[in-house]
């Protein structure tokens, strides 16, 4: 339950409702998303060809992105990695070897992204590889341990490795930057909600981002609309982009966040767990020790989502009264895994 509120046309159409995404295999990924993306614009919110040399600096962290003859990578390229860090971190949990190299099916790519699945979205798809791979990065943002000044691109390479006889794309192999694959290993990672992928928009993709990094355990987060627009890498004016921050508001369709505008030129992002929990019976905090056991129960997952997800659950069931919050918190982890959802 993501308790996203829709406006007429707001968010894209699920295209596979048909699909049980929690029963196939290949689905069994929950869509996560690297800390360090998530934090840092990385990737271009234009829908036409980017072919500027993004600058960014902020507490520390330097980024230069240089675009290829192709123009930058986009945010909607990024489904792409996003799909692949989700099927890193569901091998690493359930004890499989992995590596940088990944052979995946296109058509599980497009599906699980809530792409459609026509001959020009393949096509599409392969100009989102080759953005990826064109698209240079230097930066010395910290991924797991490392620190280090160094210049990559987003993915390493990318091949086809079957078409159809039409020349579709069957199955294609991609390497991931070491850069990239060393954040998956050390877990650097966050569970995002299915309906990120039908956020119509660029900006709201990034914006749902920044919300998802920054509220974490936390009910709200606040921050200036001069800090949102540098963090969003938007290349809006500051009085364009407020205009499009506060159409977000009104539309009120962001996954797991509610939007508020604030004295001071403030946004406030709100947990929609925090919102259901506002009426009536509230749960209270739950002890370290219930998080530290969840840890045990659902290694690699991000338990604050787990959190947010059994409080939605809880509040949709009707409130009832819980003899202990942290048995029963657990126990909504326990029947999470045995779904493998």
């Amino acid at each position: 339950m993501t308790g996203v509120v829709t406006s007429a046309g707001g968010l894209l159409p699920d295209r596979h409702p048909q699909v049980d995404f929690f029963l196939c295999d290949i689905f069994d990924a929950i869509p996560k998303d690297d800390l360090a993306t998530m934090e840092h614009p990385v990737f271009s919110l234009s829908t036409r060809p980017d072919r500027r040399i993004l600058s960014y600096e902020h507490n520390g962290a330097m980024i230069e992105v240089t675009p290829s003859v192709k123009g930058l990578a986009t945010i909607h390229d990024k489904d792409i990695l996003i799909f692949c860090v989700s099927q890193l971190m569901a091998a690493i949990n359930a004890g499989r070897a992995v590596s940088r190299t990944l052979t995946l099916r296109a058509h599980d790519l497009l599906v699980a992204t809530n792409r459609e699945t026509s001959g020009d979205a393949y096509r599409r798809l392969v100009e989102s590889f080759e953005r990826l791979a064109g698209t240079r990065i230097k930066t010395n943002i910290v991924t797991g341990d490392a620190e280090v000044t160094s210049g990559f691109g987003l993915i390493e390479s990318w091949e086809i490795v079957r078409k159809t006889r039409g020349g579709r794309m069957v199955s294609v192999a991609v390497t991931l930057s070491e850069w990239l694959y060393r954040a998956v290993l050390s877990k650097s990672v966050l569970t995002l909600s299915r309906d990120y992928f039908r956020l119509r928009k660029p900006l709201e993709r990034r914006i749902y981002e920044l919300a998802r990094k920054h509220c974490g355990k936390q009910d709200h987060w606040r921050i200036s609309v001069e800090t949102l627009l540098k963090k969003s890498g938007s290349a809006s004016p500051r009085r364009v982009f407020r205009k499009m921050i506060r159409d977000m508001i009104a539309a009120n369709h962001l996954p797991d966040y509610e939007m508020s505008e604030e004295e001071g030129d403030i946004i406030r992002f709100t947990s929609r767990a925090r919102v259901l929990d506002s009426e009536g019976p509230q749960l209270p905090p739950l002890k370290p020790a219930a998080f530290e056991r969840a840890r045990d129960m659902a290694p690699g997952w991000d338990i604050y989502a787990l959190e947010a997800d059994w409080r939605s659950y809880w509040a949709a069931s009707g409130k009832p009264k819980l003899h202990s919050v942290e048995h029963a918190f657990l126990g909504f982890v326990k029947m999470r895994m045995a779904k493998g959802r």
